[in-house]
């Protein structure tokens, strides 16, 4: 690793909840069947449960993206696919310190200090879904309509989408590599800032038309400091002298209570 690069692990912070689909959600899948009649745009399901899911890639890729614009920075990596991002190696930058980046030279990586888990469908979204006899796994279908402009002419479409209502469970862990606290008092403000402005946008595809809205749910949730010996701590009273985990309702709550977290480090 380059000179000046060393990343210990004091530590993590943890952000759990649950994510609530105010709009149905469409995170697009691949087609297993070219049936007459059927989906023209499935859903992604995990293979074993066959339950839709949310790919952490997805819900980090999406506030990667918010930042980037809100922080106003150069888009200067270009992808085979017509992709264009901002990606550096500097780790004073803040979109690339917290999210990751690849340098495109040896030693020049910037691994992301937060991580973010796949999204599972809940096991009461799971419950309340199979009531819906729709014919299928916990969707519904769309149809929808695309109107040519001159002739009025219709050429109708079905997607696949989550119902409004549902609800997935999510994890975010931030790994705490430096002695500064404010710097990771920064990290974790734009991350909370972020997800608020993600709650304004919103998740997977057709947004525009009304799909992907979401809201991050921690009534019920964690939002937890722990520094490096609360994983060698042999007992539940040291393990809680290694943590700090305020009470917390939303994400405003979290950010008003970050300094309590930051004072297990």
């Amino acid at each position: 690793m380059a000179e000046g690069r060393q990343k210990p692990i004091l530590g993590k912070v943890l952000i759990k909840g649950t994510i609530f689909c105010d709009t149905g959600l469409h995170i697009g899948g691949s087609q297993e069947n070219l049936d007459i009649g059927g989906i023209d745009s499935p859903v992604l399901r995990d293979p074993l449960t066959r339950r839709p899911y949310i790919p952490g890639s997805s819900l980090k890729g999406k506030m990667r993206a918010l930042f980037e614009r809100t922080a106003n920075k150069k888009f200067n990596r270009h992808s085979g696919q017509e992709v264009y991002r901002h990606e550096c190696s500097d780790p004073a930058c803040d979109v690339c310190r917290l999210f990751g980046a690849t340098g495109g030279k040896a030693g020049e990586n910037l691994p992301a200090r937060l991580i973010v888990r796949d999204c599972k469908l809940s096991d009461d979204s799971e419950k309340e879904l199979r009531k819906i006899d729709t014919g299928l796994q916990y969707t519904e279908w769309k149809f929808e309509n695309a109107l040519d402009r001159v002739t009025a002419a219709a050429n109708p479409r079905q997607l696949e989408r989550v119902p409004a209502g549902a609800e997935f469970e999510f994890e975010m862990v931030y790994n705490v590599e430096t002695e500064d606290k404010s710097e990771v008092k920064e990290d974790l403000s734009n991350l909370l800032d972020v997800m608020r402005l993600v709650e304004d946008d919103f998740i997977g595809g057709h947004g525009s038309r009304g799909y992907g809205k979401i809201s991050f749910v921690l009534d019920k949730g964690t939002f937890a400091g722990r520094s490096i010996a609360y994983y060698a701590a042999a007992s539940d009273e040291e393990r809680a002298q290694c943590s700090k985990s305020p009470e917390v309702q939303d994400l405003a709550d979290c950010k008003a209570k970050l300094d309590e977290v930051l004072t297990i480090f």
